[in-house]
């Protein structure tokens, strides 16, 4: 908290102070914060006593109201990143991302592409306009490589914002059929398992397993499972689902879903106190059923589904 006044009062001293300035805080919180300041492009913050160092990013450039009021970044409306000296590795960090529908996507995978591990992905109000999603962030490795990651994230916002100031209301794409006519086999046949028909759409569910606190079993018809519902036709069809995977998983099957075009919507977690613990990630992806069903398939390979 100090820190900042002190640098202030500096500024008015000769130039001759402020690497000395640098280097007490580097001493502080354990490494060069100007490296990170560099490549970030905004000032961070130092918390010396917990030895770290963190950039915020208040959302001032779309108005969100929630409840029918107007936020202020103060309240929750404000992306961070906050580093700290590694134990094993040279860093660790730890982040939230405060993002529109239509920016949570191109964002993760800039996240996932550039060694930023993607965590949890979900909503923290009711009755906001427009809607608001949180993307938390993590990463075990070079300082560098994560401050470089966090300011491609803030220039793809800029990017996507810049093309559509306000945030776009759907999918691209053309309009799904409203009758559907999905072929089931070749969806079988793909994915190994077997699924059922219903009014022209086709969904697989495949079941996983862990014991909860009570000693009983838990597998597929109490919800530990992963499943994928098709509609629309062969050529245009949507899929939407929920892969049930261990903590292990959960990084290579996101990328896997992001590189192959689907849409993941959401990250977290169904039960406590289960064992082995399993995240939940629902996705949504639109084009031809077999390019769709590719994908899905990759990303169970990702897995250790029996």
């Amino acid at each position: 908290g100090f820190m900042l006044p002190l640098i202030r009062r500096l500024a008015l001293f000769p130039l001759l102070m402020v690497p000395c300035l640098l280097q007490a805080q580097t001493r502080s919180i354990g490494f060069n914060t100007k490296i990170l300041e560099d490549i970030i492009g905004v000032k961070g913050t130092a918390n010396t006593e917990e030895r770290v160092f963190k950039f915020s990013f208040p959302r001032t450039d779309v108005p969100v109201t929630v409840d029918g009021w107007n936020m202020k970044p103060f309240l929750g409306l404000t992306s961070w990143a906050a580093f700290r000296k590694g134990v094993e590795k040279e860093s660790m960090v730890m982040g939230d991302l405060v993002l529109f529908e239509d920016e949570v996507n191109p964002v993760m995978s800039v996240a996932l592409e550039n060694g930023l591990s993607v965590t949890a992905l979900h909503n923290h109000f009711f009755y906001d306009n427009p809607r608001v999603y949180f993307m938390h962030i993590g990463g075990d490795g070079a300082f560098q490589t994560f401050a470089t990651a966090v300011k491609m994230t803030q220039d793809k916002i800029k990017e996507i914002r810049a093309a559509n100031p306000q945030p776009v209301r759907g999918f691209p794409g053309p309009p799904l059929p409203a009758e559907s006519s999905i072929d089931g086999q070749e969806i079988e046949k793909i994915l190994g398992h077997n699924g059922q028909a219903n009014s022209g759409m086709y969904k697989v569910v495949i079941g996983r397993r862990t014991t909860m606190p009570c000693g009983c079993d838990a597998a597929k018809e109490m919800g530990v499972n992963t499943w994928a519902a098709f509609a629309g036709s062969q050529e245009n069809a949507f899929v939407d689902g929920d892969f049930s995977v261990l903590e292990s998983e959960l990084q290579d099957v996101l990328k896997t879903l992001r590189s192959g075009g689907i849409n993941v919507v959401a990250i977290h977690h169904h039960m406590t106190d289960e064992n082995p613990r399993y995240l939940f990630l629902h996705y949504w992806g639109k084009g031809p059923v077999t390019q769709l069903t590719k994908v899905l398939r990759s990303a169970l390979d990702k897995t250790k589904h029996e």
